[in-house]
């Protein structure tokens, strides 16, 4: 029986690389980088691909991917202890070639993609020569696909389905499309559209690749988080007007875009929460530095127990939510399925906004003023984890499905009682054990 909890030394010595070069390397570019994923800008163009290539020729670039795709194809457990420590620096995801959206997008051009795809937009994404964007969620429906309106309407060709690369024509698309992140900085989208829609609810949707300097495509404004300037952020509200794309731009089989998207949306989560826990390991270090250095009438802020309550609280936190990481992480290894580990990703994505949230909030109270301002992150983690309890489906979704999974394992009783009413398991003890509590003259007159 193997029950463990530790690192092989090989991988730890790896790891010990990931968080002295994270802290020395990559950190201070988030003081001076506006952006990691504006390939235009000429300081990040000088500072951030001698890193990439650093870690290129240690072996850890783009270790989501299998080594047919150019990664050392690590299990999710390796990759959660990784992105505990990238989780700690905005840069850190994109020098080693792990960055959201472009690690999903890869994952679906990688699974569903021909040939030429792959080509044109794969090979370019993994190298970070470009990057993308995934353009699903509607402004009128959020992220539920079954009242979506963009769509997607075929324009010469054939008519089959079966092989719409070979039928030729085009694709025509129209809508809108809500906080599709980073689009302002790709170079192609992966839209959501309607094309079926005389099909059931989910069989209605297609994935189709859009260039983003196609005509017809554009960005009617760049939103950000709360406190963001004006046309500051990098979440765009997109308007696609006759934009037309060959037939051939259909990524994966009609209809099954809801399927295409689950295969991407399953690694993102977990990845998203590896993340997450080297934010909530920053929160904690700074509350836990600011208690020992900070004195308030006449004693030290760790002294406090109301501050002490705080910091046990949030290592119990921390430590709870890394766990249940963990061991979704080993899970997914284990079954090589998202579908099996449908119910742990759902727990980790809907768990993740509110550790990040009390543990941030905590660290922001025990800094007082300086917590609250704009010279301390906190403010900024709080706002992080609303948004994080709405990207990839709002966290009560995700309850809903952890509870259905949850529910399917048990059956309901069929007696006017529950199973474990105390007299009724006492009557059958009793029954069980009649001989026993006879000889001892134990049974009741």
């Amino acid at each position: 029986m193997a029950w463990e909890f530790e690192t092989d030394p090989e991988f730890q010595r790896e790891l010990d690389w990931i968080e002295e070069f994270v802290r020395e390397e990559i950190e201070p570019l988030d003081h001076i980088i506006d952006h990691p994923y504006d390939l235009d800008d000429p300081v990040r163009a000088e500072l951030i691909p001698p890193l990439q290539e650093t870690v290129r020729e240690r072996g850890l670039w783009a270790c989501h991917l299998g080594p047919e795709l150019g990664g050392p194809g690590y299990g999710q457990v390796k990759l959660a202890l990784m992105n505990e420590i990238l989780g700690r620096a905005r840069c850190a995801p994109i020098v080693f070639g792990a960055q959201a959206p472009d690690s999903g997008n890869s994952e679906i051009l990688a699974h569903f993609g021909t040939p030429t795809q792959k080509e044109r937009w794969l090979q370019p994404l993994l190298a970070n020569e470009i990057v993308s964007a995934f353009s699903m969620t509607e402004p009128q429906g959020g992220a539920d696909p079954k009242v979506f309106t963009t769509s997607a309407v075929r324009d010469g060709g054939g008519t089959s389905r079966s092989s719409e690369a070979e039928s030729g024509g085009e694709w025509v698309i129209n809508g809108e499309k809500w906080f599709s992140s980073n689009a302002r900085y790709a170079a192609f989208l992966i839209v959501m559209a309607v094309t079926d829609p005389d099909n059931p609810p989910y069989r209605q949707q297609s994935m189709l690749i859009v260039p983003t300097d196609a005509p017809g495509v554009e960005i009617v404004r760049n939103v950000g988080l709360g406190g963001d300037p004006e046309g500051a952020g990098s979440h765009a509200y997109i308007r696609y007007s006759n934009v037309r794309v060959p037939a051939d731009a259909l990524l994966g089989p009609r209809g099954e875009a809801f399927m295409v998207a689950q295969t991407r949306l399953g690694g993102g989560r977990i990845h998203h929460a590896m993340r997450t826990v080297g934010l909530i390991r920053r929160s904690l270090d700074m509350m836990a530095e600011r208690a020992l250095s900070r004195t308030t009438q006449g004693e030290q802020l760790a002294r406090k127990q109301m501050v002490q309550e705080m910091i046990a609280d949030s290592w119990l936190d921390l430590e709870t939510y890394r766990l249940l990481v963990l061991r979704t992480a080993w899970r997914i290894d284990k079954y090589q399925d998202y579908r099996k580990v449908r119910a742990d990703i759902s727990a980790v994505k809907a768990m993740m906004p509110r550790v990040l949230r009390d543990v941030a909030s905590r660290a922001l109270q025990v800094h007082g003023s300086l917590g609250v301002s704009n010279e301390m992150p906190f403010a900024g983690y709080v706002t992080q984890s609303f948004h994080m309890g709405l990207a990839d489906g709002p966290t009560e979704v995700h309850k809903a499905t952890l509870a259905r999974q949850v529910l399917h394992d048990y059956e309901p009783s069929d007696d006017l009682f529950p199973t474990r009413h105390e007299p009724k398991l006492r009557d059958q003890a009793r029954q069980k054990y009649a001989d026993v509590l006879k000889r001892h003259g134990r049974l009741p007159a």
